[in-house]
C-alpha cells in the first residue's frame, strides 16, 4: 500500500463498474430476489470501494455516500420526515417505506423528483411544514461507518448539511408557500446531534457535512440561519474534526465569511475547478489553524487533470494555508463520472490518454497530494504532460469549417418569420387536430428483446437486415398501438435508440463512446454520456429512415423525434478546451441539418427536446442570462428554416421551470411538453400569477418515473386545472416524459385513462 499523504475523495460513484446496483435494484423492486440479496450487493460494492481507495493511498475515504435511491432521500428517512400518505408509523425506516417515497406504490404516488443543483443527477424533495416530527428513524450513516471500519478501513462518515436539506425541500400540501422552512432547523438539528453523537461513540474522528447551497446567492437571513445551525452543532462537535464541503460554483465573499468564521468547525472544502474566484478569496485570508480540502480534480467531468497546473494552484496557496493544513481533494462527489476507464476496450489510445474517470481520478489526487509533500512522481507527471499536449495539437480535435460555420451564426438571431399564433393557424388547417389533441413523449417501453436486438446487432451477430426488420415490426406494434388507444399525435417509439442522446452522438463526428461509462441519473436509471472531444457536423441524416418508415405505417401525424443541442450538450462529457457556448452552437447546426431533412421527408410534426436546458443555468445569478441567451439561440438555429405548417415541438422535464418562463417562451417552440405531475402541478402556479402563453402546451398528466397506473378521474381532474390557467385551443394532453423506463403492462392502462379522460373533458367542453 501507498503512504496515505493529505488526500480526500468527496463522494464516490454508487453503481458499481458494471452497474450491478442497478440490477440488484431492479431485481428487487420486480420480487426476483429479497432484501438480503440487495443488501449483500450493496454491502460488496461498499466494500470493494473503500479497498480501492485504501490501496490508492486515499486519507480521508468517505462513507455514507452510498445510496439504495439518493443522499436526499436518505436524509429524510435518517430525520424521519416521511409524509403521512405512506404510512410510517415510526421505527427504522425500511425498504417498502423508502421505495414507496421515490418511486410510489399502487395506492399513492411518489414524491416529487428534480434535479441536484446543474447536474444531470436527480433527488426525491423534502415535504416538510410545522406539523413534521423529526426523529431519528435511519442508522444508515453509522452503520456503514462500522461496517467500514470491521474492514479496517476509518472513513469520514458524510452527511447532507442541515441548511442545504432545509433549502432544498418545499412545504407540504396545505402548508402555505411562504412558510419558511429554516424555521425548523431547531428541530431538524435536535436529529442531526444524536447522529453526531453515535458516529463520536462508533468512533469516528472525522464527519463531513456537504452544504453545497453556499455557493448560491443567499440573503443575509439565510447567511445568518447557517450560522446559528454550526453554532448550535459546536458543543456536539467537540472532540471531532468537521469539513464542511461546498462545490458546483464560486462561494460568494459573505457565504466564505460566514463560513470560515464558523468556530467548531476544523475544515473547509472549495470546489477549484468550478469555483476558481474562491482561489482569490483564499489567498485574501484563510483562517489559521484550520484545514483547505482544495478541490483541484474535477468531480464532474472526464478529462485527465493538468497535473502540472494543478500543482502550482496548490502551491499558491501552500504558504497560506500551511503545508499540514492543505488537503487534496476531488471539487465534488466522483459521483457525476464513469467509474474506471480499465472497462474500457474500444477506446482507441490517443483518447484515452486523454480521459480519466472515478477510479483514475484517485490516482491524480494521491499522485498530487504525493507531490506537494515532496514524493513527485516525474514519470506519471511527465506521461500526464505528453496527454495534455497531444490533446491540444491532435488534428481530429478541430475542423475549419464547422468552426467558420459556427462563428457565422452570431449576427443573426434565428427568429422564424412569423409569429406562433400565426404558425399555430397555418399548422391546425394541416393537422387538423381535436380539441386537446393528445400524444406521449417519444420513447415506448424497452423490451428485454428489444434490447437482445440491438445488442446482437452492435456484436455483428445478426445482419443489418435481420435488425431493420426487427426493429420495424416493433415500430409497427407501438404504431397500431397508439392507434387503437385512439391517441392523435403519434411516436415511433425510439425502438432503435438505448439512450437520446448517446443514439445522435454516435452518428455525429467529434463525439467518443464508451463501453461501460455509466453514470447514475437517478435511483436504478443510469445513463453512458458520450464524450465530446472535439468539433460536431453531421455526416448523413440520423433519423429520417425510421421516421419516414413510422409515418408510411399511418394517416395519423407522425412526430420525428430529435434531441436539442443543449441536452446534448449538458447530457454529454464535454470538451473543456473551448466555451459551451462554442460546441452548442455546432450541434445546432447539424441538428438543423436533420430538422430540414425530416421536413423534406414529409414529418410534419418534429420534435426537439430540451429537456436539460433548466439543468445547466448557472447557480449563480450573474451568470443565468448570458446561458440562457446561447442555450435559447441554439435552439432556435436548429428549426429557424422551416415552413410555417411544420409544427415544432420541444420537451422538459423534471426541473423548477417557473424562473426561466420567458426565455422558454423565447425559444419560439410552437408546442412544449413539460413535466407537471410529479411536481404537484408547480408549473401551473406561474400561470395563475399572469404570465401569457401562446404557443401549444402540455403540462405532463401523470407521472411515468412510478409504477403506478393513474385513474382516470385523476387525469381528467388535472385536465381541468389545467384549463383554468390556459386556453383550451393550446392545451395538449400527455404524460410527464418518455415511457421507456417502464413496461407495457404499466403503459397500456395509463394511457387508456388518458385518453379517456380527454375525451370526457372534450365532451363536457362541447356541452
Amino acid at each position: 500500500m501507498i503512504g496515505t499523504m493529505a488526500s480526500h475523495i468527496v463522494g464516490y460513484p454508487r453503481m458499481g463498474p458494471k452497474r450491478e446496483l442497478k440490477f440488484a435494484l431492479e431485481s428487487f423492486w420486480d420480487g426476483k430476489s429479497s432484501a438480503e440479496d440487495l443488501q449483500k450487493v450493496a454491502s460488496e460494492l461498499r466494500a470493494s470501494i473503500w479497498k480501492q481507495m485504501t490501496g490508492a493511498g486515499i486519507k480521508y475515504i468517505p462513507s455514507n455516500t452510498f445510496s439504495y435511491y439518493d443522499q436526499v432521500l436518505d436524509t429524510t428517512a435518517m430525520l424521519g420526515a416521511v409524509p403521512s400518505r405512506y404510512g410510517w408509523n415510526g421505527g427504522e425506516i425500511g425498504f417498502d417505506t423508502y421505495f414507496s417515497m421515490a418511486r410510489g406504490n399502487a395506492s399513492v404516488p411518489a414524491m416529487e423528483m428534480t434535479k441536484w443543483f446543474d447536474t444531470n443527477y436527480h433527488f426525491i424533495v423534502p415535504e416538510l411544514g410545522p406539523e413534521v416530527k423529526f426523529t431519528y428513524a435511519s442508522h444508515k450513516a453509522v452503520n456503514e461507518y462500522k461496517e467500514a471500519k470491521a474492514l479496517g478501513v476509518d472513513t469520514v462518515p458524510v452527511l447532507v448539511g442541515p441548511v442545504t436539506y432545509l433549502m432544498l425541500s418545499k412545504p407540504t400540501k396545505g402548508v402555505d408557500k411562504s412558510f419558511c422552512l429554516l424555521s425548523l432547523l431547531p428541530k431538524v438539528l435536535s436529529v442531526y446531534k444524536e447522529v453526531v453523537a453515535d458516529l463520536k461513540a462508533a468512533g469516528a474522528s472525522w464527519i463531513q457535512f456537504d452544504e453545497p447551497t453556499l455557493v448560491m446567492d443567499l440573503e443575509p437571513q439565510k447567511l445568518q440561519a447557517f450560522s446559528a445551525a454550526y453554532s448550535e452543532l459546536e458543543s456536539a462537535f467537540s472532540g471531532l474534526n468537521v469539513l464542511i464541503e461546498t462545490y458546483f460554483a464560486d462561494v460568494p465573499a459573505e457565504a466564505y465569511q460566514t463560513l470560515t468564521a464558523l468556530n467548531g468547525v476544523t475544515a473547509f472544502g472549495f470546489d477549484l475547478v468550478r469555483g476558481t474566484k474562491t482561489l482569490d478569496l483564499i489567498k485574501a485570508g484563510f483562517p489559521s489553524g484550520k484545514y483547505l480540502f482544495a478541490g483541484v480534480v474535477d468531480g464532474r467531468n472526464i478529462w485527465a487533470n493538468n497535473l502540472a497546473a494543478s500543482l502550482d494552484t496548490l502551491k499558491s496557496v501552500e504558504g497560506i494555508v500551511g503545508k499540514d493544513k492543505l488537503v487534496v481533494s476531488t471539487s465534488c462527489s466522483l459521483l457525476h463520472t464513469a467509474v474506471d476507464l480499465v472497462n474500457e476496450t474500444k477506446l482507441d489510445n490517443e483518447i484515452k490518454s486523454w480521459l480519466a474517470f472515478a477510479a483514475q481520478k484517485i490516482v491524480e489526487v494521491n499522485a498530487l497530494a504525493k507531490a506537494l509533500s515532496g514524493q513527485k512522481d516525474e514519470a506519471f507527471f511527465s506521461s500526464n504532460a505528453s496527454a495534455q499536449t497531444s490533446r491540444k495539437s491532435s488534428p481530429r480535435v478541430t475542423n475549419e469549417a464547422v468552426q467558420k460555420a459556427a462563428a457565422a451564426l452570431k449576427g443573426s438571431d434565428h427568429r422564424r418569420a412569423t409569429n406562433v399564433t400565426a404558425r399555430l393557424d397555418a399548422q391546425q388547417k394541416k393537422l387538423n387536430l381535436p380539441i386537446l389533441p393528445t400524444t406521449t413523449i417519444g420513447s415506448f417501453p424497452q423490451t428485454v428483446e428489444l434490447r437482445r436486438v440491438r445488442r446482437e446487432y452492435k456484436a455483428t451477430k445478426i445482419s443489418e437486415e435481420e435488425y431493420v426488420n426487427s426493429i420495424k415490426e416493433e415500430i409497427r406494434k407501438v404504431v397500431e398501438l397508439q392507434e387503437q388507444l385512439d391517441i392523435d399525435v403519434l411516436v415511433h417509439g425510439e425502438p432503435e435508440r438505448n439512450d437520446m442522446v448517446e443514439y445522435f452522438g454516435e452518428q455525429l463526428s467529434g463525439f467518443a463512446f464508451t463501453v461501460n461509462g455509466w453514470v447514475q441519473s437517478y435511483g436504478s436509471r443510469c445513463v453512458k454520456p458520450p464524450i465530446i472531444y472535439g468539433d460536431v457536423s453531421r455526416p448523413k441524416p440520423m433519423t429520417v429512415f425510421w421516421s419516414s418508415m413510422a409515418q408510411s405505417m399511418t394517416k395519423r401525424p407522425m412526430k420525428g423525434m430529435l434531441t436539442g443541442p443543449v441536452t446534448i450538450l449538458n447530457w454529454s462529457f464535454v470538451r473543456n478546451d473551448q466555451p459551451r457556448s462554442e460546441t452548442t452552437y455546432q450541434i445546432a447546426l447539424a441538428i438543423k441539418d436533420e430538422v430540414e431533412d425530416l421536413e423534406k421527408a414529409g414529418i410534419t410534426v418534429i420534435q426537439i427536446d430540451e429537456a436539460a436546458l433548466r439543468e445547466g443555468l448557472p447557480l449563480r445569478k450573474s451568470e443565468q442570462g448570458h446561458y440562457l441567451d446561447w442555450a435559447v439561440h441554439g435552439f432556435r438555429i436548429t428549426n429557424v428554416g422551416v415552413q410555417d405548417t411544420t409544427q415544432i415541438h420541444t420537451h422538459m422535464c423534471y426541473s423548477n421551470f417557473n424562473d426561466i418562463i420567458h426565455s422558454i417562451i423565447d425559444m419560439d417552440a410552437d408546442v412544449i411538453t413539460i413535466e407537471n405531475s410529479r411536481s404537484d402541478e408547480k408549473l401551473l402556479s406561474v400561470f395563475r400569477e399572469g404570465v401569457k402563453y401562446g404557443a401549444g402546451i402540455g403540462p405532463g398528466v401523470y407521472d411515468i418515473h412510478s409504477p403506478r397506473i393513474p385513474l382516470t378521474e385523476e387525469i381528467a381532474d388535472r385536465i381541468n386545472k389545467m384549463l383554468a390557467v390556459l386556453e383550451k385551443n393550446i392545451l395538449w394532453v400527455n404524460p410527464d416524459c418518455g415511457l421507456k423506463t417502464r413496461k407495457y403492462g404499466e403503459v397500456n392502462p395509463a394511457l387508456t385513462n388518458m385518453v379517456a379522460a380527454t375525451k370526457l373533458i372534450r365532451s363536457q367542453l362541447g356541452k
